[in-house]
């Protein structure tokens, strides 16, 4: 099961389908109705599990969200988290009701759960299609922020008794949204803070520290009755802007949990679905779908976006990807576990329309931005940077990598203009090693150590990556480094 698990990684990656088809494909193969014949319907211990899968998910995307890239995005991207979301909802919940007649209290649960784009889906789809950076911040962005007000939304809906009014649910989603927000973006502070500043004593412990740190967001936001998914991605992205040390080690780290995470879910999802009781719903789960993909998505953007100066072609693309994935399908045990009469029928219904319509939506991504001419050239590869502290000595042990792309390439050991502290004392280049003199010449593939006392460590990464963009001349022609990664 290991092998065929690291098979489909393999195929996802190279194919452009989102592992979710895979991963579920490999859960149902395991089930009742397949060769494994396991015998799984626990509805509400894979909410769970998936809850915690969601958690690492949200927090491996966070720590990969690059902040100089989102901060723009960040109005448009709550604006489709929230107004869109209310949209959408609305238009598939009448399609549902008046084409496949549902009743409202199912209709609306089925129209809250497919509002929602999924983490995982759009951040292994998105960061492998060259699409411009407003686009990819702003559909990043709303995948991490509108898990909480569906979330909300679902639990609403599948409550037995009269619903609250609508100004209620706007509240209280306004309030879980505040409270979210803010214990993410204190827990993110405080763990980046302390993770500068105190040195551990094995480098193996930053990036489990990290992902306890950002579990910690969610626990905390929880706990405090707010959004908790919305906690741990904020925590997890400002730790990942906050130049950490050992940072590639962190971030492999997380890539590894992610998918780890991924497979679990997804194969946890795919036993818990009945294929032979899935016929009845294909065709209403493809009618919605369509209503959803067609009408809800588009207008739900452009209803969204209208305060933003956002060209009609990037619209069009953002309506298209919004991927769907395992986070609708886990929010469908929502009802199963309260008892939402039909509730089977639902959990049907979505798990259909995701697996059908991302099939669709995923591999054509590329495709139709090529049509939209939105597919952007790769920018000049930033610059690999792991920091080790060394507490006892008040210093930084900076290793850079110099990838193919980056305008180092050609730069002189002096003409790095390093600030007063710092200094490149070892260059490895083909395998050998020497201590470079002013006059060396970088070149693509070599490896630096650079020693830089605590106070310029900051300003000496700075003026590293602001060389690998804008080559000898960074700074004289106003090209700065990166505030983030």
């Amino acid at each position: 099961m290991l092998l065929v698990a690291v098979a489909a990684v393999r195929i996802s990656s190279r194919s452009g389908l989102p592992s979710l088809l895979l991963y579920l494909g490999i859960g149902v193969a395991m089930g009742q109705d397949g060769f494994g014949h396991v015998d799984f319907s626990n509805a509400e211990m894979t909410q769970v599990i998936g809850y915690a899968a969601l958690v690492v998910i949200l927090a491996e995307g966070g720590l990969g969200t690059k902040w100089k890239q989102i901060k723009p995005a960040l109005p448009a991207a709550a604006a489709l988290s929230l107004v869109g979301v209310t949209v959408s909802v609305g238009v598939t919940a009448a399609g549902a009701h008046y084409l496949v007649g549902l009743e409202w209290q199912q209709a609306l649960i089925i129209g809250a759960v497919v509002s929602s784009t999924d983490a995982a889906a759009v951040f292994s789809v998105l960061r492998r299609v060259p699409l411009p950076a407003r686009v990819t911040g702003v559909l990043e962005a709303e995948s991490g922020f509108n898990d909480a007000p569906v979330v909300i939304l679902v639990v609403a809906f599948s409550a037995a008794g009269p619903m609250e009014h609508w100004y209620v649910l706007v509240g209280e989603i306004a309030l879980e949204l505040a409270i979210g927000a803010a214990i993410g973006l204190a827990v993110g502070w405080l763990g980046s803070f302390g993770l500068r500043h105190v040195a551990l004593p094995a480098s193996g412990l930053y990036p489990i520290a990290v992902m306890a740190i950002a579990t910690s967001a969610y626990a905390a936001g929880a706990m405090a009755h707010g959004s908790g998914f919305l906690a741990v991605y904020l925590a997890a992205m400002m730790m990942g802007n906050a130049k950490l040390p050992h940072w590639p080690a962190t971030r492999g780290f997380a890539e590894g949990l992610g998918w780890i995470a991924q497979i679990g879910m997804f194969v946890l999802l795919g036993l818990l679905v009945t294929p032979h009781e899935l016929a009845d719903d294909i065709v209403p789960a493809l009618l919605i779908g369509l209503v959803l993909t067609m009408v809800a998505r588009p207008l739900s953007v452009v209803v969204s976006l209208v305060p933003f100066r956002i060209p009609w072609a990037e619209k069009a693309l953002m309506s298209w990807a919004g991927l769907r994935g395992a986070v609708p399908i886990i929010l469908a045990t929502i009802p199963m576990v309260t008892g939402v009469a039909d509730s089977q029928r639902i959990f049907n219904i979505v798990f259909v329309l995701v697996v059908v319509y991302t099939l669709i939506q995923g591999p054509t991504l590329p495709w139709l931005a090529g049509k939209l001419r939105l597919a952007s050239s790769t920018d000049a590869a930033d610059l690999g940077i792991e920091s080790a502290p060394l507490e006892r000595l008040r210093g930084h042990l900076l290793s850079v990598s110099i990838p193919e792309g980056s305008r180092m390439h050609g730069v002189e050991v002096g003409e790095l203009r390093l600030p007063k502290g710092a200094a490149v004392t070892l260059v490895v280049r083909d395998g050998a090693s020497s201590v470079p003199a002013p006059t060396t010449v970088l070149r693509r593939g070599d490896e630096l150590l650079v020693v830089a006392t605590d106070p310029v460590r900051d300003a000496a990464e700075a003026r590293l990556r602001a060389v690998a963009l804008g080559g000898k001349l960074a700074g004289w022609l106003g090209t700065a480094g990166p505030e983030a990664r």
